[in-house]
């Protein structure tokens, strides 16, 4: 379908278009023209993706200044479907132009997803498939080789040098698998094939963490144009990506690791001393001119990134009590000393950066200004005595890091040291948080330096608090319904069990044995009449397993398992994997299963349960966050004292947008359709459910908003019914997509709309004139 936004041509490669996804690319359209973020929500299962993209490309095809598109996302699976709707619009493109444009988009991943060298790919430890990378990939290592020395190169790498960068891959749209099958036919490395094609790209698509995390942003995102269209989907957990970028967890075990680098440092430096003290001595001379002479080194041989430091601090010289090498490793010798006796309290201590740094410098005399320079001081070092094998230096990294992160700012993050893993713990194991408790602090740098800024999601609800957050002011803000031509999903809340009890997970009630009952009623009568797949979800994993132990001795499990198979998430990625693949096998063989996951974990946010693999989904109780934890203490009194966020206000909006999340697993299209269960009494509050998604609101009825379970399972019963029976032209009446034809009528329509306004605007302006 081809068709006009304003004065611009888009090509949408589709015959029909759903009303949702034409406002959308409207909204789109503005707040490209403009400038300047948009926040936008669109439905679940809508095209959001394809109609992202087909304005954009269309965008960018017609504004050739705005040539590039920078795609964030969340996980492996969802960059692959982003990669695969743009390779489809692309051969559209191609179709019905005649010609196929000079277009190049790819996707990139870690070294560990992408790496193809026979002895790497097999280490599952993504640290430790980065450091034999490096270690086989770095230049000195190439100069050691061509001296003599028993040193290994890595062939797919070596192949790329003689290639110049825009030529190493041509044009059109890889999937990571298509460039991973590229780079074994023609024995070149994936990831940096990608790495240094980025410049050429029309479109990149990669994780969040390359353009938030400044650790990595710095290396892999630098020279992206300023005219660049910044995309974050699936963003409904932006703030938190933005806030654990900047924060570093310091345990006992990470600090002996360190204190053996820092050894390791230090004999490193006295062979190189007795060896070859030019090297030495020139790396001197170079941090005498400041950090920028010393931060040239390609992005193969960078052992660790500056995580913060502004331009201006990069042209300073290093401090003189650190530029030598062995006074540089004794200093980190001294800090790593004083943070091991820090850490042996039996108390709790909560303090600001300005606090902490007062504290290190009355004990130990270090100041502030050289910890700033700790992180790019230990690259610049590493770098210089060629170290290929950092493995024994990770924690060492890890140190220095928070060393410039903790002298670097004084607002906006907090140091928690907590002696105990647990209140009932007796045997002490500390852990010093750094937690960052401003998402904005992250993100700022991507509003500061593009010009256009997408953030969209499914489940952005209430829109109004992202704004606060991070600290932006939105062009466009909107949230968009769902035009569906017969409702195929059924939102229910369900406040009370078939014994009349009030159902709840609020900490006072939930292990009420009329609650854990009443809950596991609903499980089991959901499963005798729900089809195929139906999927769970708990506010926590320490209640999924309470719940799961008493449902157990309740025979409830066992009354549940006559109908479905019973499987449970687990915080272990590959038990859940297993799980999950096992979930599948037996909705696809008629069995039916039972998924019991939890909020936040993996299930939740990025797995969708499609047609059979999800006919229900039930969401046990409201996934608040646990609210002793310090750590949301801190970040909730922040959020009150700077932002003026209630405590309140925050808890309940990070609650309910991981309930739709949840929600929102089961309805992946208009031609799905499944059950979405809310089982506790305050989803009934009217103050709740306003939070929840337009598209999700206008479908729950004023009788499904306080039922108890056996007047849902009739309503479900009825809802199962009515989808069994097949799709008629009668239902065409609330049509929920436009034809070409009907998409120029409600054009013209929208355009006469706009005169009329204009026109009465104009009479208005004339009699006040008047």
């Amino acid at each position: 379908m081809k068709f006009y936004i304003d004065d611009l041509p888009v090509l949408f490669p589709y015959p029909r278009i759903y009303p949702e996804q034409y406002q959308y690319m409207c909204d789109l359209k503005h707040s490209l023209d403009v400038g300047g973020a948009a926040l936008l929500e669109m439905p679940s299962g809508t095209g959001k993706t394809i109609s992202l993209l087909s304005i954009i490309v269309s965008y960018q095809t017609y504004y050739p200044e705005h040539r590039k598109l920078i795609y964030c996302s969340r996980t492996m699976s969802e960059i692959d479907k982003a990669l695969a709707e743009l390779k489809r619009l692309m051969a559209y493109r191609a179709s019905q132009l005649g010609y196929e444009e000079p277009f190049l988009g790819l996707g990139l991943s870690s070294r560990k997803n992408l790496c193809l060298h026979p002895s790497v790919r097999r280490e599952k430890n993504g640290n430790v498939v980065d450091a034999r990378c490096r270690s086989m990939t770095a230049g000195f290592v190439k100069e050691q080789k061509q001296a003599g020395m028993d040193v290994q190169l890595c062939d797919f790498h070596e192949n790329l040098e003689d290639l110049e960068p825009h030529s190493l891959v041509p044009n059109g749209v890889w999937t990571l698998d298509d460039i991973t099958e590229y780079g074994t036919k023609h024995v070149r490395c994936p990831y940096f094939t990608v790495r240094r094609m980025l410049p050429f790209c029309n479109v990149i698509i990669y994780s969040y963490h390359y353009l938030l995390d400044p650790k990595i942003a710095e290396r892999v995102s630098k020279e992206l144009s300023k005219d660049c269209i910044v995309v974050f989907d699936e963003a409904h957990n932006i703030d938190n990506v933005c806030i654990e970028s900047l924060s570093i967890d310091l345990t006992d075990s990470s600090l002996r690791k360190a204190t053996r680098g820092v050894q390791a440092l230090e004999q490193k430096v006295n062979e190189v001393k007795q060896s070859d003290a030019k090297k030495l001595q020139d790396e001197y001379q170079k941090l005498v001119r400041g950090l920028q002479d010393v931060n040239t080194a390609s992005a193969e041989e960078q052992f660790m990134t500056n995580p913060v430091l502004p331009e201006d601090i990069l042209q300073e010289a290093v401090p003189g009590n650190i530029r030598r090498a062995e006074h540089f490793v004794a200093f980190l010798k001294r800090f790593v000393e004083y943070l091991k006796t820090r850490m042996k309290v039996l108390h709790v201590i909560a303090e600001t950066p300005t606090s902490f740094l007062q504290h290190v410098k009355d004990l130990t005399f270090i100041d502030q200004k050289p910890l700033r320079f700790c992180a790019e001081r230990l690259n610049s070092l590493v770098r210089a005595l060629q170290i290929a094998t950092i493995d024994d230096f990770q924690a060492l990294q890890q140190v220095a890091t928070f060393a410039t992160l903790v002298s670097t700012y004084e607002r906006g993050f907090v140091l928690i040291l907590e002696p105990f893993e647990t209140e009932n713990a007796t045997v002490p194991n500390p852990i010093l948080h750094f937690s960052c408790l401003d998402a904005s602090i992250a993100i700022k740098p991507v509003f500061d330096r593009f010009r256009s800024v997408i953030i969209t999601s499914g489940t952005l609800s209430p829109l109004d608090m992202y704004p606060k957050m991070l600290q932006f002011n939105s062009v466009v803000q909107e949230s968009y319904g769902m035009s569906l031509a017969r409702n195929c999903f059924l939102p229910m809340v369900i406040t009370r069990g078939g014994d009349q009890v009030s159902i709840s997970s609020k900490f006072e009630a939930r292990n009420d044995p009329s609650v854990v009952r009443n809950y596991g009623n609903i499980l089991i009568e959901y499963s005798k009449i729900v089809p195929d797949g139906l999927v769970a979800f708990f506010p926590s994993y320490l209640y999924l397993e309470s719940i799961v132990s008493s449902w157990q001795s309740m025979g409830i499990l066992d009354e549940v398992w006559k109908y479905k198979l019973i499987l449970v998430e687990t915080p272990d990625p590959h038990e859940t994997t297993l799980a999950l693949e096992t979930y599948r096998a037996a909705c696809s063989n008629g069995r039916g299963a039972v998924l019991l996951s939890v909020a936040r974990g993996k299930v939740s946010e990025g797995v969708d349960f499609d047609h059979h693999y999800g006919r229900a989904v039930i969401m046990f109780g409201i996934p608040y966050q646990y609210t002793e934890s310090r750590i949301l203490k801190a970040r909730l009194e922040f959020l009150r004292d700077t932002y003026q966020i209630r405590e309140a206000d925050f808890l309940t909006f990070d609650a309910m947008r991981h309930a739709a999340q949840c929600l929102g697993r089961v309805l992946r299209g208009k031609d799905d359709h499944g059950i979405m269960v809310l089982a506790d009494k305050r989803y009934g509050r009217s103050d709740k459910r306003t939070k929840l998604p337009k598209w999700i609101q206008q479908y729950i009825t004023e009788g499904a908003t306080n039922l108890s379970t056996d007047m849902s399972l009739a309503l479900a019963k009825k809802f199962l019914r009515s989808m069994a029976q097949p799709f008629t032209s009668a239902d065409q009446e609330g049509i929920s997509w436009w034809s070409f034809e009907d998409l120029q009528d409600h054009q013209r329509k929208s355009s006469r709309m706009k005169t009329v306004e204009n026109e009465k605007h104009d009479e208005e302006m004339d009699i006040d004139m008047t």
